[in-house]
């Protein structure tokens, strides 16, 4: 399988002016749209996913002229936007149509760190507000031409993706998520066999795993630096596909934790087999960080004039570490 590797903004939040948008910590100097391309093209990207707000204001005229300074670069664009979190679908159609991405990362729910009981009966009616957007949005989605590839965003599982995609048609398809199968209670090979044929994009994430009184810590790290067996897991896609986009996206600034030893954090699931879990915990081992290991990135140290160069060296050295496992060129 040959498989074209860039970049998406989500582990250069900092960076780009993302993190804690409109609050008194956000960066006042973020880069945003331009600062993005200008890391991608650092990297030689062949693949931009671009944070579908940022082009929500730019003209026709302008989304087109894109279009041609992408082309010129080499780098194919996807859209990224998602139900519930980053406005309407529509527009997201409308800068996948101008800048001729084929594929349109989505997001289902703001729901992280599998923590479908914080939710309460909401989540069950997101559940059903899902269901309904899919059913509206895929078929304007194929009759245009394009892939709604839905992640695995800290929320649902194998199986539950699968259903949405055998449900609403052609036009779906999952973005995988190496990385985010921790926070639902499945190993990443587990996962990554299950989905395979239906991956339209993947998002290259790794954590380092720290196990706690109440379950595990994920920890943001360099791509290839933690628990995620990459090869393993672009082998299992290779047996369905003979050519995949990914983008190299390292984790939240904010640790996330999943606080499956309590029993409330299972509210939500179906029972769970035991194997799977127990295949999710030996994974987690991999590469794991001590118990007593000082977690906390700069953002949650509070050294807000570190984090900049925090991003941009984990990103390089992402890019470095999948070029080393031919993942990258």
């Amino acid at each position: 399988m040959k498989i074209d590797v860039g970049l998406n903004p989500y582990g250069l939040t900092y960076h780009l002016g993302l993190q804690g948008k409109d609050t008194p910590r956000a960066n006042p100097n973020g880069k945003g749209l331009e600062g993005f391309i200008a890391v991608a093209t650092d990297l030689k990207a062949k693949v931009i996913e671009i944070f579908d707000p940022w082009l929500v204001e730019l003209s026709d005229v302008a989304l087109r002229e894109l279009k041609k300074r992408l082309a010129d670069l080499g780098m194919t664009p996807v859209i990224s936007a998602g139900l519930n979190m980053m406005g309407p679908i529509e527009s997201a159609l409308r800068s996948a149509r101008l800048l001729d991405a084929k594929v349109i990362r989505l997001g289902l729910s703001p729901v992280l760190e599998g923590s479908r009981n914080a939710w309460g009966v909401k989540w069950f009616e997101l559940q059903h507000a899902v269901r309904e957007d899919l059913a509206k949005y895929a078929p304007m989605a194929e009759a245009e031409g394009r892939i709604l590839a839905i992640e695995n965003h800290q929320d649902f599982g194998r199986e539950e993706l699968i259903a949405f995609c055998n449900e609403f048609g052609s036009a779906m398809g999952i973005t995988l998520d190496t990385g985010n199968t921790f926070p639902v209670g499945e190993a990443p090979m587990d996962f990554a066999r299950g989905v395979a044929p239906l991956v339209r994009h993947i998002h290259l994430k790794d954590y380092r795993v720290q196990f706690t009184d109440e379950g595990y810590r994920l920890i943001r790290c360099a791509i290839g630096d933690g628990a995620v067996p990459f090869k393993g897991i672009l082998a299992e896609i290779s047996k369905h596909h003979t050519r995949m986009n990914a983008v190299l996206e390292p984790g939240a600034l904010e640790a996330r934790h999943i606080r499956f030893l309590q029993p409330e954090w299972w509210n939500g699931y179906r029972p769970a087999v035991a194997k799977d879990f127990a295949a999710a915990l030996a994974a987690a081992r991999h590469n794991r960080l001590a118990d007593d290991a000082d977690y906390r990135t700069p953002w949650e140290q509070q050294a807000d004039h570190e984090i900049e160069d925090y991003e941009l060296a984990m990103i390089r050295r992402s890019a470095a570490n999948m070029r080393a496992l031919d993942i990258m060129n």
